[in-house]
This record gives C-alpha cells, structure tokens and sequence, in this order.
C-alpha cells in the first residue's frame, strides 16, 4: 500500500521548487522520507541531482567549500537533493554558498534529526529555507484510498500498530509486531546515540517505557529521575533529544494565570502508537487491553498534531486540569480561539468542566469518540 499512498506534503514541496530555497525535510528514520524526495524528483519535471549524504565519496566531494566546485558538481542542475544531510560536516554552510551562487536552483535536504541539522543550518539559511516534519501516515492521507466501512474496519488494528509506511505492506501481526521491535531496537535511537554524547543508552530505553506508561498522564521529571537513578537535568536532556528525533512530543497545561489551574508539570506523547506499544512489547488487541482509553488518547493527539502541520496551521496544543481534579484532555488554540477536546474510547458522556465553562465562555468544547473522531483529524 505504501506505494500507492501519496503523501500530503509532496504538492506542497512540490509547489515550492524554481523558488530559489532550501526545503528542510524532518522526520524520524523508516518514515518515508527517501520515498517521498524521490516521487518528487521524478514529477518535478526537471534535471535533479540525488546524493546521499551518508556516502563517504558524497562528503568529500562537497567538503571543498568554494562556488567552483559546486558549479563543477551542478551543472545544469535545477534540483538538488541531499538525504540524510545530517552528517555532512558543516552542511549549513555548504547549503548557503550553493543556494546563494545558484539562483535558479532549488535544494531538498532530508534529516532523521532537528537537532543537528537544525543547528547546522539555522542561522546562515535564515530567509532562505523552508521546513517541513513528515510523520507516519496520517488518516488525512489513507482518506483518499478507503471508504467509511473500511476506515472502521482498520481503526482498532492502527491502535496497536501505528501506522509507519512499511506496516502497510505486512499482512499478519506476527510480522507487524516484529517489524515495530526491530524498528525500535535498530533504527528509532540511531541519530541519538551517533551525533550526541548518551553515556548510557540502555537508560534512554527505560526512559521511554516510563514515558509509555504514562501517556496522558503528567510526568514529574523528579520521579522520572528518582526511577531511573540519573540527574534532573539528564532526564530533561534525554526528552528534549527524544522530541527532537520525533519519537515523542511535551504538551504543557493551559491556563489564563487562573490560580486555581495547573501548569508546572507537562504531557509527553508518542507521534505513533505502533512505537509506544513497541516499546513496552504490548501488541495485544483492543478488546483485551486496559489501556484503551490511553491509546485513543495517544492516537487522536498525534493525528490532529499531523493534520496541523501538514495544513501549515499555526496552532499551539495544552492539556487543562485545576487542581481540584476538572480536566480536559486537549486544548488547542489559534489567534485567540480555544478549541477544548476531551477524548472517550467508549460510550461515557462528559459535560465541559465548570471553572472552564466560567472562565472559557467562548471556548467550544466537545467529546472525541469513535462516531465523530474523523470530523476532529481530516
């Protein structure tokens, strides 16, 4: 099936090549990056280059930094493409002479990490790039191959497996479940381990089996210190690593400074279920999990999370709780306008919070259930 998906972001990338840019694609590893620049090199309609930035001869051959060079690499080239940019040394300077010595070309340069590439390329591409995350397939993108029927039909079975290009083209849940464990032990801390200093990676993993159980929940950075027998500051440097390989996303609490809301401690959650369930080798069916209200939750957060960022809308996500136990599961806010969201697995009716409803009067609010979920992430 991953051949036939199209992915939502291909017209946008596409519409943006002959604008003289560098296009920064991110996303973890396995995601579908490669596949993607390499559809849009072919309809681009032009001559593209494609290098691998892991290739050793690719590194040299651009490490001489001069306009000469670039130009005897180019050619006639109007569209470059460098995958896995990442471990190019200094690749944000090589981006930005040959950006500003080629005016009529434009380059894609893929990344499995923000935190490198990111960093490389931030201040000399200011004004001259533009950044794109690519996720796992959204539903936003499977809309256009399944009808209704279907959609129900696969729902429960995207709840335990995620939805990572590849598991599209696997038929059992043997092969599933083995796919997700392989992906996790050999792929999904890769970038971590060889481009930052983790002296125990072993420590990495618990720490994501801790963040597994606790998806919906408020994480206290000192319990997840005192668990894993580490430093504060190494826990908030771990997650802030495992955002930035787009394994796990922070949402914090909204509050208007109302005394009585809760905004010191934060929520982390998975940007797919198939990794989270991964994690804690847990591929049981939904019927006999006790934990369905929590993958719902994880599922319908990363799927609006997709959307948003494919639209290019500028939203800011919370979670709302006081500290008299009124909660609601997700908050999500765009020039002024609250959007209040709270997620049921089953059947159980929930009224607005109170204090919200006092304090949020304009806000709207509904329950995301298995009736009109699609209406909340297409």
């Amino acid at each position: 099936m991953q051949g036939q998906i199209s992915r939502y972001l291909k017209s946008t990338i596409l519409g943006k090549i002959g604008k003289n840019k560098v296009v920064l694609l991110f996303g973890t590893r396995r995601v579908g990056k490669t596949w993607l620049i390499e559809q849009i090199a072919a309809e681009a309609g032009i001559e593209s280059l494609f290098l691998n930035g892991e290739d050793q001869d690719v590194q040299k051959l651009l490490s001489t930094r001069t306009a000469a060079n670039y130009k005897r690499i180019l050619g006639n080239v109007k569209l470059l493409i460098i995958d896995e940019a990442q471990t190019i040394p200094e690749i944000g300077k090589i981006l930005k002479l040959v950006i500003d010595t080629f005016k009529d070309l434009t380059i894609i340069a893929s990344g499995s990490s923000a935190f490198d590439l990111s960093n490389q390329t931030g201040e000399p591409l200011t004004g001259r790039s533009l950044t794109y995350y690519l996720y796992p397939i959204a539903q936003l993108e499977l809309a256009q191959y399944e009808n209704g029927l279907q959609t129900a039909q696969n729902l429960e079975e995207r709840l335990i497996f995620g939805a990572y290009p590849e598991i599209f083209q696997l038929d059992t849940v043997g092969e599933k479940s083995q796919y997700l464990t392989e992906l996790v032990k050999s792929y999904l801390l890769k970038d971590i381990l060889m481009y930052e200093t983790v002296q125990n990676s072993s420590k990495l993993l618990e720490l994501l089996k801790l963040i597994a159980f606790q998806v919906g929940s408020e994480v206290s950075i000192d319990e997840l210190a005192r668990s894993l027998a580490i430093s504060k500051n190494t826990v908030d440097r771990y997650l802030d690593l495992l955002s930035k390989v787009f394994i796990i996303f922070k949402v914090g609490g909204y509050s208007n400074n109302l005394r009585k809301e809760v905004t010191k401690l934060s929520k982390w959650y998975f940007y797919d279920n198939g990794i989270r369930n991964a994690i804690l080798n847990d591929f049981r069916l939904m019927p006999i999990r006790n934990d369905q209200g929590l993958l719902w939750e994880n599922y319908l957060f990363s799927e609006r999370i997709k959307k948003m960022s494919y639209q290019q809308q500028n939203v800011q996500h919370y979670f709302w709780r006081t500290y008299d136990q009124q909660e609601i599961d997700f908050i999500e806010t765009k020039e002024g306008a609250i959007t209040a969201v709270d997620f049921k697995w089953g059947n159980r009716k929930k009224k607005i919070p109170g204090f919200f409803a006092k304090n949020y009067p304009n806000a709207t609010f509904s329950i995301g259930n298995k009736e009109n979920y699609l209406d909340f992430i297409l």
